[in-house]
């Protein structure tokens, strides 16, 4: 399926505004820190959180707003994750009252997330302040300065944004994410805000984003942390006047593989600017005795420190890729592994029946320069099929680690 890409991110679609600025939660005034999203009428929504069981204040709140489906504005901070703070709940209620206020709506409409250093209150002050500023620059173009203002040790923004048809409608689905360490597989300090003007019924919204986040942030990794704040929050307003999706039929088909594309397109993003990152990994699985054990699989190469080591040093030590495979708890073949590096610079075979095969290491190492990796995975135990993705081990990532709260 094709889909049209535009320029947008979280505004891309009709009726949705965003603003961004430096309210001075940061010290560091040339940073953002306080973004605001908002749609012009009400809007069905969705979340899925974090699988840590010690989960930021916002998780909490968020879903406790949520219990009605629907909502209108969505408010993160960065600097300070709100997490593990005594009076963390409190916080992202006040937070969501003070935007209530200011937006003139209903607290219970208001979405909350925050990213950034575990443990330290938040103070509400310079959110306060701020928030007059921050309504008054909602603009269809304030998409950018949102997205920057949700960063934190990112080195880009991440933004994208399609088109697609459903019952003769042409409808808009974009959005914004942020998140570059503590990244694991089953979701990845990673947030990401997603808005639609495609009319879906909020069961089929859940459903949808529920599938799809199982099949792409649930198969990223960049450090094996899991983070307490992850979030990703699917706003549908209605505004492309669709026939609104009731059922599992063909227009849903389409809503979900749009969700789906752009989903994919975010955990490309994520993992290429994983902290320290030099290279984007592909891991690629077929041939599976299922699909939860291909799954398995391409999350155990993608989460190997080995493996990321050598793609960082484009070193073709396949034999680390066969050990990851062996202890992914998936059942395998050992005999029937094929594996082949990939990239621009070509593809070059490494391993077939689980035994290593002659290969150029010259042209290995060139196909292992790249800025773009897949670790092709090939078994003979079934028709199972999975990707993950992730990105090499450097230097830097102890570096940017090592004195993160300064």
């Amino acid at each position: 399926m094709s889909f049209k890409y535009v320029n947008g991110g979280i505004t891309a679609a009709k009726g949705y505004k965003a603003s961004g600025i430096h309210c001075g939660i940061r010290k560091n005034r040339s940073k953002k820190d306080l973004a605001l999203v908002v749609s012009e009428i009400p809007a069905a929504a969705a979340a899925v959180y974090t699988q840590n069981l010690v989960k930021g204040a916002p998780c909490v709140v968020t879903e406790q707003h949520l219990k009605d489906d629907s909502a209108r504005a969505i408010i993160c901070n960065s600097g300070i994750a709100n997490t593990c703070a005594a009076d963390g709940i409190q916080k992202a209620n006040e937070m969501c009252r003070i935007t209530a206020e200011a937006l003139g709506i209903d607290q219970s409409d208001v979405l909350v997330a925050s990213t950034g250093v575990i443990g330290p209150s938040i103070d509400l002050a310079p959110i306060e302040r701020g928030l007059p500023r921050l309504v008054k620059s909602l603009s269809v173009g304030g998409h950018s300065d949102a997205a920057e203002a949700i960063m934190t040790t990112d080195t880009v923004k991440k933004e994208y944004a399609l088109e697609f048809n459903i019952g003769g409608k042409t409808c808009t689905i974009g959005g914004m994410a942020k998140g570059s360490g503590m990244i694991a597989p089953n979701m990845a300090t990673m947030l990401c805000f997603i808005s639609t003007d495609a009319a879906v019924e909020p069961k089929l919204l859940k459903s949808a984003l529920a599938e799809t986040v199982e099949d792409t942030f649930n198969m990223l990794s960049v450090d094996g942390d899991t983070s307490t704040n992850d979030m990703v929050i699917l706003l549908a307003n209605g505004a492309a006047g669709n026939p609104a999706i009731s059922e599992k039929n063909g227009d849903y088909s389409v809503f979900a593989a749009a969700l789906r594309e752009l989903c994919e397109k975010f955990c490309q993003m994520l993992a290429a600017d994983g902290e320290g990152a030099t290279k984007l990994l592909k891991c690629r699985v077929a041939g599976a005795a299922s699909k939860e054990d291909a799954k398995k699989i391409a999350k155990a190469v993608i989460g190997s420190l080995l493996v990321k080591a050598a793609m960082f040093g484009a070193d073709a030590n396949w034999g680390r890729v066969l050990c990851a495979i062996g202890y992914s708890g998936a059942k395998v073949s050992a005999g029937g592994v094929r594996v082949a590096f990939c990239s621009a610079a070509g593809r070059v075979f490494v391993c077939e029946n689980g035994a290593g095969v002659s290969f150029c290491e010259d042209t290995a190492k060139k196909v292992l320069s790249e800025k773009e990796i897949v670790i092709e995975i090939g078994l003979s135990d079934g028709g199972g099929e999975a990707t993950a993705w992730g990105c090499d081990l450097t230097y830097d990532y102890v570096r940017i680690n090592g004195d993160y709260r300064s």
